[in-house]
């Protein structure tokens, strides 16, 4: 490559590099640790194939630069828990808000197609969920009790169990973006296609209301996590097949780092989930009102905290 495509392929990032520095952009250590990644890739190659040129010298003394400010962040370590759930993670939310949107148009894509298939074929429910589970359901509905199955197990084995399994769900759509973004759309539409099967299976006995009110209790927070972490897989897997000017390697770093923050974000989204259906949703009898409530102030949360906060802490941060 010339060193004149060189520098206009980079001379803008550069830019934006020194302005992070100079503090006219919003930093913090995991950024500044990103930038350092990508200089030091700018400035083998520049030292590889431009070794007495000015671009080098200038790359070096960046690269110095970023250096420094690691080793000072390094000694500001107070406020890091608080920083992350208020800056560092709403921030990585905005710059993944178009992987967010791809995540959940799939998952819906998947939920409708379930919807159709079990409407046109009685077979597919079975297939998707299991004799099993269809034939205690139904037995369960004849006893006049639909949502047994919440109630068979004791409260603390099934949050315990659920969590994990959730959890399991979340990491396994991240780990699946190693596979570009079609890995982790193969898990988002898999349990699309669940969710539109299990739900047109209560439709079919006249129990959408019913089954709403109680299943959304924890299914509000456990299906926007694992949209969440489609997102996340996502992005990974867009780092590898666009990686953009930089080196693939020094891509799929920053990807699979975003990534990761965005899994450990929704943790706590699994965990509560995980306490309402083991401790809660078994509550079948409880009254309308309270159900509601606690659904949509579920949704309310993951609309203001993912959605309307990130937008917001950019604005703040960049004086917008």
């Amino acid at each position: 490559m010339k060193e004149v495509v060189f520098l206009d392929r980079n001379s803008k990032k550069w830019k934006e590099f020194e302005n992070i520095l100079a503090g006219k952009s919003h930093s913090n250590p995991d950024s500044i640790a990103d930038l350092y990644i990508q200089l030091t890739d700018d400035l083998s190659y520049a030292q590889t194939f431009y070794p007495n040129s000015s671009t080098t010298e200038y790359l070096n003394q960046l690269s110095v630069s970023v250096h420094q400010e690691i080793y000072k962040n390094q000694k500001a370590q107070k406020g890091k828990f608080k920083q992350f759930w208020t800056t560092d993670l709403p921030l990585i939310l905005f710059q993944t808000r178009k992987q967010l949107l791809y995540s959940l148009l799939i998952f819906v894509t998947a939920t409708l197609l379930g919807v159709v298939s079990t409407s046109n074929d009685q077979s597919f429910v079975r297939a998707i969920l299991g004799d099993n589970y269809v034939n205690m359901t139904i037995d369960n509905i004849k006893k006049g009790d639909p949502m047994a199955v919440y109630k068979q197990e004791g409260q603390t084995e099934m949050f315990l169990g659920i969590t994990v399994n959730n959890i399991k769900v979340s990491f396994m759509a991240f780990v699946f973006g190693i596979l570009t973004a079609f890995g982790t759309g193969y898990i988002l539409f898999n349990n699309g296609i669940m969710l539109g099967s299990f739900t047109y299976f209560f439709v079919e006995n006249g129990l959408f209301w019913e089954s709403t009110r109680v299943i959304w209790i924890h299914g509000t927070l456990e299906i926007s996590a694992i949209i969440i972490s489609g997102a996340a897989g996502i992005v990974m897997g867009n780092s590898i097949v666009f990686p953009g000017t930089l080196p693939r390697k020094s891509s799929m770093q920053i990807g699979v780092r975003k990534g990761i923050k965005i899994v450990i974000g929704i943790i706590p989204m699994f965990i509560v989930a995980g306490f309402l259906e083991g401790y809660v949703t078994r509550h079948t009898e409880m009254p309308m009102w309270l159900s509601w409530i606690i659904i949509i102030c579920s949704l309310l949360f993951v609309i203001w905290y993912f959605i309307i906060n990130p937008k917001r802490v950019y604005q703040k941060l960049n004086n917008l």
